[in-house]
């Protein structure tokens, strides 16, 4: 289940981070005082496509050890990942990891990436390592010698576990679920790669937008909404229900998800669309995308829908929605303007 941004604030995921920190330091001062040994950090042990239920992934967590570095977190595996210091040589298998790693000033840090990994535009120039769908290519993920492999919830567990077995620290960072847990992703990753100041002003501006578009909807008369994830079969189009971030960002703008009915993904008969009669039609578009806003009109039986008599059909960038990273929030912006114009414009 969701959390609606405006009722758990996002700082306090960034402020646990930072306590969970500087409590870690704390320990470290006091073991050193005290002069007595601690024990060495025990070694590691060992989803648009989900490969690992939600309620499986874990939130990452900080576990006290001798000093900052060594520095020992739990992932969204549950898993134990050690880290000497900060990472400086990423390769990172996800474009939403890759999004937040140059958002955060790691850039510099990343020296491979998955082949869909395309924004920033400066992280067309660091070395792909193809594609992570299937076999990923080990030989060249260990020819950049990497001492993190960035991963997320798209990465599968014998592809982290093939890793593994090469000596490869890999991290993985979980789908979000709100918000909440984008900004607390954001933190993660600033502590992985000595970031953490940059992370958390990141999520600190991200989090005064999100508010800024809460407070104005937080009244607002709710909105019918349809989404299309995949109009490749008009009669019965893919859409978006309960459990997914699109769902989220509706709600968080006023708008009401007319699919909710469905849990995550599923198709919706055009009979059932033209009953629920949206008032807005909003749809994944990008460069592989043959949907536009003109081809609506164009479809048989969706002329006597509200949101395609009203014009109020708009087109929205899939990488947005669909990469749980910072521009979530162009995303929830972007949907605030379509479904109430008059709240802001």
């Amino acid at each position: 289940m969701f959390l609606n941004g405006s009722s758990q604030r996002p700082q306090k995921a960034m402020a646990r981070l930072i306590f969970t920190i500087i409590t870690v330091m704390i320990i470290g001062l006091v073991l050193s005082a005290c002069g007595g040994p601690s024990a060495p950090a025990e070694e590691p042990v060992e989803s648009s496509i989900p490969t690992l239920a939600p309620a499986e992934m874990q939130e990452p967590t900080i576990e006290p050890t001798e000093d900052v570095y060594p520095l020992t977190i739990v992932d969204g595996m549950d898993r134990e990942v050690v880290l000497p210091g900060p990472a400086q040589r990423i390769v990172s298998i996800a474009p939403s990891n890759t999004e937040i790693l140059f958002a955060i000033g790691a850039g510099d840090q990343v020296v491979g990436r998955d082949e869909v990994s395309d924004f920033p535009p400066e992280a067309l120039d660091v070395p792909s390592i193809g594609s992570t769908y299937g076999e990923l290519n080990t030989e060249a993920i260990l020819a950049l010698e990497p001492d993190l492999v960035l991963a997320a919830t798209i990465t599968s567990p014998e592809q982290v576990q093939t890793l593994e077995v090469l000596g490869i620290p890999v991290f993985l960072l979980a789908n979000p679920d709100d918000f909440s847990g984008l900004l607390e992703n954001i933190g993660v990753v600033g502590i992985l790669t000595g970031h953490e100041a940059e992370a958390e002003a990141l999520a600190a501006g991200l989090d005064e937008r999100i508010e800024a578009v809460t407070q104005k909807a937080a009244d607002a008369e709710l909105v019918s909404v349809f989404y299309e994830v995949d109009g490749t079969d008009p009669t019965a189009p893919w859409t978006t229900g309960a459990g997914t971030f699109q769902d989220v960002l509706i709600g968080l703008v006023g708008g009401e998800n007319i699919a909710l009915d469905i849990a995550g993904w599923g198709q919706m008969s055009l009979e059932e669309i033209v009953t629920r009669d949206p008032q807005v039609v909003i749809f994944g578009e990008g460069p592989w995308v043959p949907t536009t806003v003109e081809s609506y009109s164009d479809r048989s039986g969706w002329g006597e829908i509200a949101a395609v008599v009203d014009g109020r059909v708009y087109g929205i960038d899939t990488n947005w929605v669909d990469r749980p990273g910072p521009r979530l929030v162009d995303a929830l912006e972007e949907m605030a303007l379509m479904i109430h114009p008059e709240l802001f414009e």
